[in-house]
């Protein structure tokens, strides 16, 4: 339970505790999953939906099934005119992720306890770059703050977890619909929930486990394990994920942008400001600078969820950021 931030992982990141980092890397391929199963070809008649069947979209990652898929609605209304524009464009709702139930009981008995994982893929259609950009905070509905009105998040990421339409439920109300379901099932058992997920998907990672934890007041550990993921909330938020157990550990490329987007953070004299963003979470800070796998350190590749896996995957220490350089410290020495 240590690795799912029991104790804020005090000892673990610094240096790299090699059994943390193969459970964050393991959580890292729930969300390739994500992305590998997503249909991003904006001429195919199944362009955003979920090309793999539930059975399959694990196939290469064992003792897990899938049980629910998830669908985000974007929020925004698009003018007449943009109706003469391909349908792809505006395509409102869009496979995001999943849930997926430890089942394996060899796992179970590792992990000793059952774990249930929600993976979310990163930005893909033209509706998700449109909430992307509404970067004004917005505040929490009630139900998802009843304790403050002071809670703010960023409009766009909101609106995506809230939003539904004609025909399609919001994520938030299937994932709660589901989480209900497993701890029915499942509620005599030692259970954690984790949710991961990568840009875009790491932000609705960081609703849906404060969503979770505001929703059910017996919930098991909920857990964030975040790659690349941008600001999400005030300083209001944060305590409320704090005063509400969930533990988050972002995954951050210093050299990756999107981890310093949307807005700014401010405080002063040690007390945050309303309007403005703050940090949540516990840090995992890496660098792709020195790097030698990567040829091209644009800012797609300092995002990219490959290049934060690799780099998870050689991190040391903040002293000694890379194998390689370990290696050579060495050889040196």
């Amino acid at each position: 339970m240590e690795f799912q931030g029991i104790k804020n992982w005090e000892g673990l990141l610094d240096p790299l505790d090699d059994d943390l980092r193969n459970e964050i890397l393991r959580y890292g391929e729930f969300v390739e999953a994500a992305y590998r199963c997503f249909d991003f070809d904006v001429t195919s008649s199944t362009y955003a939906t979920c090309v793999n069947p539930k059975t399959s979209i694990l196939v290469n990652k064992k003792g897990y099934t899938v049980k629910r898929n998830l669908y985000a609605t974007c929020g925004i209304q698009l003018p007449e005119w943009t109706d003469r524009l391909p349908a792809w464009v505006s395509i409102q709702s869009s496979w995001i992720g999943y849930v997926a139930v430890c089942d394996d009981a060899d796992e179970i008995a590792r992990l000793g306890r059952r774990d249930v994982v929600i993976a979310y893929r990163g930005t893909a259609t033209c509706m998700e770059w449109l909430e992307n950009l509404r970067a004004t905070l917005a505040c929490l509905p009630v139900d998802m703050a009843p304790d403050t009105c002071e809670s703010m998040v960023q409009t766009g990421f909101l609106s995506l977890y809230t939003s539904g339409s004609q025909g399609n439920p919001s994520l938030q109300q299937v994932v709660r619909e589901e989480i209900s379901e497993i701890l029915r099932e499942y509620g005599g058992e030692r259970l954690s929930i984790t949710v991961t997920g990568h840009s875009l998907g790491a932000a609705l990672a960081t609703l849906t486990a404060h969503d979770i934890n505001v929703t059910f007041e017996r919930a098991p550990l909920v857990t964030v394990v975040s790659f690349g993921g941008p600001r999400v909330g005030n300083g209001s938020f944060r305590r409320q994920l704090e005063k509400r157990g969930t533990k988050v550990l972002r995954i951050v490329n210093s050299d990756d942008p999107i981890t310093k987007m949307p807005g700014f953070v401010l405080q002063k004299h040690g007390q945050d400001k309303q309007w403005a963003y703050a940090e949540i979470g516990k840090e995992l800070r890496l660098s792709s600078k020195g790097c030698p796998h990567l040829s091209n350190r644009g800012v797609a590749t300092c995002h990219d969820l490959k290049t934060y896996l690799h780099l998870v995957d050689n991190f040391v220490s903040s002293n000694c950021p890379l194998r390689a350089t370990l290696l050579n410290l060495n050889g040196f020495n």
